[in-house]
């Protein structure tokens, strides 16, 4: 398998070098009211992210009716109605998600959603959203990855609640349709304790697949998405909403704009802190370099003829003038063409 190392999404690049693609992910805490959906994507918008994400899908082609709701859910949301039930309320109609993406572009974001199912792909793909993402929930659905797949748009791929053979088939499946695809590290449940964060598995990802990865945070606050940018993480998503106190099943595991604002600052400052990877003095250490590293003075007076020897030269700072002792090897051995006193550099 080999997928694409540099992913255009709108006016981003994502590669190994550029900032982390940073999504604010609305998902259904608008609560089917779309007046509060476009709140949400103003507060993306003010907290400077790059883009923000909803969930497209019709329930009666995503769930049986009589389904239980998830543990996660049934602690946040009327635990007398079901799966179904719930969903129902929170459907997005197709011209309303036009109008969302309208208005999200109309704001500098780039929009994204999520289907679940193929009516709602095809529906978003209709709009010419510019990117797709999978839920974990289909990270097992072949059928439904190909079909994916072969609308030729980046795919941003969740990988909670799976496990790594998993994964390789579900890339395995989309590899010789399309090779635009970025894999996130995801926990699958709302919110998750610091422990089942397991950002290594960024790491495993990047050394097994050898791809572009990210992660999806699913922790408390901001929590463990600036420290995954550390570990290689080139997207991140985060869900968020207005108020924690919002009815509905996703709204207590998902942070406030203002810590969405945290977020992103954090985020940024992080790249800062994790640079380009290439070791060599920064512009602030050369004059420091010249200050303090070595090179090699007369140690004893030495006459022209004295063979160079750990008798008679030592290191010193010398403000960058002379052999710097790194060369220590080169210069031991050698024959002094010239009289040296005590502390002269030494030259060749």
């Amino acid at each position: 398998m080999e997928f694409s190392k540099d992913i255009v999404i709108g006016s981003k690049v994502i590669s190994p070098d550029s900032p982390t693609f940073i999504i604010a992910e609305a998902g259904v805490n608008h609560n089917g009211d779309m007046l509060i959906a476009r709140k949400l994507i103003d507060a993306a918008a003010e907290c400077g992210v790059d883009a923000v994400k909803f969930q497209a899908f019709k329930t009666k082609n995503l769930i049986l009716d009589n389904i239980a709701k998830a543990p996660y859910q049934l602690k946040t949301t009327n635990n007398q109605e079901t799966q179904s039930d719930m969903l129902k309320k929170l459907e997005v109609g197709t011209d309303d998600m036009r109008l969302l993406k309208e208005y999200a572009e109309s704001k500098g974001l780039i929009f994204l959603a999520t289907p679940f199912e193929e009516d709602s792909l095809n529906e978003l793909c209709d709009m010419e959203v510019l990117a797709l993402k999978v839920a974990a929930t289909d990270l097992t659905n072949v059928q439904f990855l190909k079909q994916i797949a072969a609308k030729n748009k980046p795919i941003i791929l969740s990988a909670g609640m799976c496990y790594l053979e998993e994964v390789k088939k579900a890339l395995e499946t989309i590899s010789p349709i399309n090779d635009r695809v970025i894999l996130l590290q995801c926990t699958a449940n709302y919110p998750i304790s610091d422990e089942e964060a397991n950002l290594g598995v960024i790491r495993t990802f990047i050394d097994s697949f050898n791809m572009l990865v990210g992660y999806s945070d699913h922790s408390k606050g901001v929590g463990a998405a600036p420290y995954a940018v550390v570990s290689g993480a080139k997207v991140v998503e985060k869900h968020f909403t207005l108020d924690k106190n919002m009815a509905g099943p996703d709204h207590k595991a998902s942070i406030e704009p203002s810590e969405l604002k945290e977020l992103v600052t954090t985020i940024r400052k992080v790249e800062k802190y994790v640079g380009n990877g290439l070791k060599m003095p920064t512009c602030s250490e050369q004059m420091t370099r010249r200050s303090l590293q070595k090179c090699f003075v007369a140690k004893n007076v030495i006459l022209k003829g004295d063979v160079f020897s750990d008798n008679n030269i030592v290191a010193k700072r010398t403000n960058g003038d002379g052999i710097s002792a790194l060369y220590y090897d080169c210069i031991i051995g050698k024959i002094a063409d010239r009289n040296y006193d005590v502390d002269d550099i030494i030259v060749l």
